[in-house]
């Protein structure tokens, strides 16, 4: 009995499409954190916006939509993307040669074909599309990498006791988020050391540099997936070819078979 069980769990585990598994862990791990950092990181961002650079809510009421709406876009993207890897490591399942070990012999159609090829473009045009969202999602790392530096600046100023750092301003409205008309727009010296001291900024600042993590391993899951399915879709090519051959050698053996019996049927009614 527990032979039997051992060949069975040997077989199933054989049966597993390990690349797909890494290729979805890697992809769900990506999308949570791009999603789950960004959508409170864009929060953070209009909470400071709103108390030090732009006290009047007309002033940054265009971005403050268009946050919102990106936050309801990362809702899109996770559900998205939470289907489409299942899809994809089921995809996996279904063509991996350990199938037909288990499963008997192992048909291909065009149609199966077909959707492997389309699996391989849709995830090309998706990886192109990520490559984007990890560019973009850099902005703000690099925005609030200045914030962060100068008031660094400001303290060794401080400490060195050399120059005072009340000249020392970040403007945002040159990064073009907020309008030139904005009050007040930027801030210096100790507010805007104040500023880099709060909650929000160390959050918003951390959780942009993880967003920009997730979607990196996400372009990574992407290009693994992408060399998972053009293998699959070569696999299925030549596993039709296969089939085909193997359809026409039968059909030769059973007709040479056929004029043997007849060949033999003849020589018995002349003897």
């Amino acid at each position: 009995m527990f032979p039997c069980c051992f060949e069975c769990c040997i077989k199933c585990l054989g049966g597993v499409p390990y690349a797909s598994l890494v290729a979805t862990i890697l992809c769900f791990s990506g999308v949570a954190l791009f999603c789950g950092c960004g959508h409170v990181a864009l929060t953070g961002t209009v909470s400071i916006l709103e108390q030090h650079f732009s006290t009047t809510a007309s002033d940054h009421a265009l971005l403050s939509e268009v946050i919102q709406l990106m936050q309801y876009v990362i809702y899109g993207i996770a559900s998205f993307f939470f289907l489409y890897g299942i899809i994809l490591l089921a995809e996996g399942f279904y063509t991996t040669s350990a199938v037909k070990e288990l499963h008997g012999e192992f048909k291909t159609t065009a149609c199966g074909r077909c959707i492997s090829g389309m699996f391989v473009f849709l995830t090309y045009v998706l990886g192109v599309a990520w490559l984007g969202v990890f560019g973009f999602s850099a902005v703000p790392v690099f925005m609030f990498y200045n914030i962060w530096s100068t008031c660094e600046v400001i303290k060794s100023l401080q400490i060195n006791m050399t120059v005072p750092g009340d000249q020392i301003c970040v403007d945002i409205r040159q990064y073009g988020i907020i309008p030139w008309n904005a009050v007040p727009g930027k801030a210096c010296g100790p507010i805007l050391e104040n500023i880099c001291n709060t909650n929000e900024f160390y959050m918003s600042y951390h959780l942009f540099i993880v967003a920009c993590a997730g979607a990196g391993a996400t372009v990574i899951a992407l290009i693994h997936f992408l060399m998972i399915l053009s293998s699959n879709w070569a696999y299925l090519k030549d596993a039709s070819k296969m089939q085909a051959y193997q359809d026409i050698k039968a059909k030769e053996e059973q007709e040479l078979q056929d004029i043997q019996s007849r060949s033999k049927e003849q020589l018995n009614s002349y003897t």
